[in-house]
């Protein structure tokens, strides 16, 4: 097993946990943060009832699949969408849900009914447990790692393993959190909400507490620090940037667990973070533009178009892959090729949808432009 560099994990210097950066580097992001974010509540108390309940399960569903995959885990969307509904107790289509998919919309629910409770070791035990619910190859399940091996994250085949991080051994494990929780109780009320939930991210994962789902617990708790600065409910669809970064992630906290100086990382950071709230404002706009122009076309669609148009609104704003064709309308209505012909020609003469393409190569957009119903 290889490890690189052979330099000492910010763990074993002096001085840690206590990192330094650079906090004029950061003023402009953390203050364009909370203006984003007041911004966003001002939107989403344009939503209600049923649209403001879409919002959030589709927020939530793209998290709570981005952070899945990220650690290579893929997950059902519909499952996971219906289990958040059920949860924020929504109507929900009842499909029964996997155990990793009901457990990750669990935290996610958490996460968005309980922002500013404190975090507590009782609190992650539970994110754990929800996580690894089914799982029959851990230890210790809701609790903190106890094996005498070390932690350790590694990539390559076996036998030909490089070693990217060690983290400390189990035993301090339960002094590593009890300081890592009172730093974050103490610095709740923070007005750097972008390099708090840096710092915390970071540090939760340098110490590494659990057998497995750090990574996931570890950018749930990003979340939850940038709720706590925005003071309010949110999701700020880290996981749905970081998936899409992956790499660049992973390279970065790579070069952050060998040092104090967390300059580098949360200049990385406040950009991603940053990108990530501009998901979260698309995806508003998305749904304000569901609910204006399903208002528009009220008593004007047939029951299979109207059971299309919600199918696809479902996809999120990149909608279907390559776009709806006609046989997909088939499949999503039971609509005949005849029909499903008519129908798509209707929602395009509505201005519901455009067309491209042409013959078998046609494919269908839910239509974005200003002058849409």
């Amino acid at each position: 097993m290889r490890q690189i560099p052979l330099t000492p994990w910010n763990w074993q210097l002096e001085g840690w946990p206590d990192f330094a950066y650079d906090r004029e580097a950061l003023v402009r992001s953390e203050a364009r943060f909370l203006r984003h974010g007041g911004e966003g509540v001002g939107v989403f108390k344009h939503l209600v009832g049923e649209s403001g309940r879409e919002f959030i399960a589709d927020a939530a569903t793209s998290e709570a699949v981005s952070t899945s995959a990220i650690e290579g885990e893929t997950l059902n969307r519909a499952s996971v969408r219906s289990s958040i509904l059920r949860h924020l107790g929504a109507p929900s289509d009842g499909r029964s849900v996997a155990p990793r998919e009901e457990g990750v919309a669990r935290m996610m629910v958490d996460l968005l009914r309980s922002p500013i409770e404190e975090l507590t070791h009782g609190r992650l035990w539970n994110w754990h447990g929800m996580l690894m619910a089914g799982r029959r190859d851990l230890a210790v399940i809701g609790g903190y790692r106890v094996h005498q091996e070390p932690m350790r994250v590694v990539s390559g085949a076996v036998g030909h393993e490089v070693v990217h991080f060690e983290a400390p051994p189990s035993g301090r494990v339960p002094s590593e959190m009890e300081r890592f929780l009172g730093w974050f109780s103490e610095t709740k009320g923070s007005a750097t909400p972008v390099a708090r939930s840096g710092l915390a991210h970071l540090r939760f994962e340098c110490v590494h507490p659990f057998e497995d789902g750090n990574g996931r617990i570890g950018r749930a708790i990003a979340e939850l620090a940038l709720a706590q600065g925005l003071g309010h409910p949110c999701l700020t669809m880290l996981s749905s940037e970081i998936e899409a970064r992956q790499r660049d992630y992973y390279a970065h906290l790579e070069r952050a667990g060998r040092s104090l100086d967390a300059t580098d990382w949360l200049l990385w950071w406040a950009e991603m973070v940053l990108a990530a709230q501009q998901r979260v404002s698309a995806l508003l706009e998305f749904v304000l533009f569901k609910v204006r122009l399903l208002d528009g076309l009220k008593d004007r669609l047939n029951p299979r178009q109207e059971k299309a148009l919600l199918r696809v609104f479902r996809e999120g704003p990149a909608g279907f892959t390559g776009g709806l064709s006609s046989k997909n309308y088939q499949t999503i209505t039971g609509a005949s090729p005849a029909t499903a012909g008519r129908d798509l020609s209707e929602l395009v003469a509505l201005g519901a949808m455009i067309r491209t393409g042409v013959g078998k190569g046609s494919r269908y957009w839910l239509n974005r432009a200003q002058d849409a119903p």
